[in-house]
């Protein structure tokens, strides 16, 4: 583990909201452990141990019955970590996956045995190095055949950038943490109103209403975020996801409280109708149809 790592919070709070049932965290992680699934020797960071046993735990004591589990940069695309929670769970888990251009059509068939519906782009620079889009395109009509989405990250910055690229794709793609915003700027803001404009414009983009922890400015409750969340949940109601991010890597500022975070979903989804859409039936529909 890197010097001044933040472990995951050691004992959450009970939440006061109770997912309906069915309800999928559908953006977590596993990590190692490094004993058995070492990390990518080219990671740009060390995390500790987060194995699935713990994630399994987690997901039992919040409410949850399933879990969509995402590679990180940690261990590249090496999906061993990834692969054996998916064995593990009984099928109450479902991955996305990080692969090379060079990876076979046996190896996604393996992939797809064990569960991964998804592969995840990552073009956040300080996770990752620049990735031409033409290798993106060849992974992209590698696993086209499938049916598996995309998943991209990047920063809000970079969204002109990627638009043309983004736009260009025929799966249906997922956008982490609501395209990751300048939440100082408001949710009326320019910037924005630009995400807000390509879901609205492409009935194939779907994003997660994560990470409110990496994305306020203020301390928790993070009220700062809701009126972000909100806006996303009540314009798109079948295209949004929610996830824990568990066990939320890289925060430089605290540990999330897990238990907070799932008492901040009726805050941005306060309808059972929204909530029902948001934790069982879009992320059943994307992974478990």
């Amino acid at each position: 583990m890197d010097p001044g790592y933040l472990p995951f919070h050691p004992a959450p709070s009970t939440p006061s909201f109770r997912p309906p049932p069915g309800a999928v965290d559908a953006h977590c992680h596993v990590f190692g452990p490094a004993t058995r699934f070492p990390y990518a020797p080219a990671r740009k960071y060390t995390p500790c141990d987060a194995p699935k046993e713990k994630l399994f735990a987690l997901r039992d004591f919040l409410g949850f019955e399933r879990n969509v589990i995402v590679q990180a940069t940690c261990h590249g695309t090496d999906n061993r970590a990834l692969v054996d929670a998916l064995r593990s769970s009984a099928g109450r888990a479902r991955g996305v996956a990080a692969v090379g251009p060079e990876i076979s059509d046996a190896e996604l068939a393996e992939l797809n045995e064990a569960g991964v519906r998804g592969v995840r782009f990552n073009f956040v620079r300080r996770l990752v190095d620049f990735t031409d889009p033409h290798t993106l395109d060849r992974i992209a009509r590698k696993v086209a055949p499938l049916g598996w989405h995309i998943v991209v990250y990047f920063e809000a910055a970079d969204l002109g950038e990627l638009t043309p690229y983004l736009t260009s794709l025929t799966t249906k793609v997922i956008v982490d943490h609501m395209g990751v915003p300048d939440i100082a700027k408001g949710a009326h803001s320019p910037e924005f109103g630009r995400f807000m404009r390509l879901l609205a414009g492409h009935e194939n983009i779907w994003t997660k209403v994560t990470c409110p922890e990496r994305l306020s400015h203020s301390d928790p409750p993070y009220d700062d975020v809701v009126p972000f969340g909100e806006m996303l949940v009540s314009h798109f109601p079948d295209r949004v996801l929610w996830g824990t991010d568990w066990p939320h890597p890289n925060m430089k500022s605290h540990m999330p409280d897990d238990g907070a975070l799932v008492d901040f979903i009726p805050r941005i989804a306060p309808t059972a109708a929204l909530q029902q859409a948001l934790l069982v039936d879009n992320p059943t529909r994307l992974y478990w149809s």
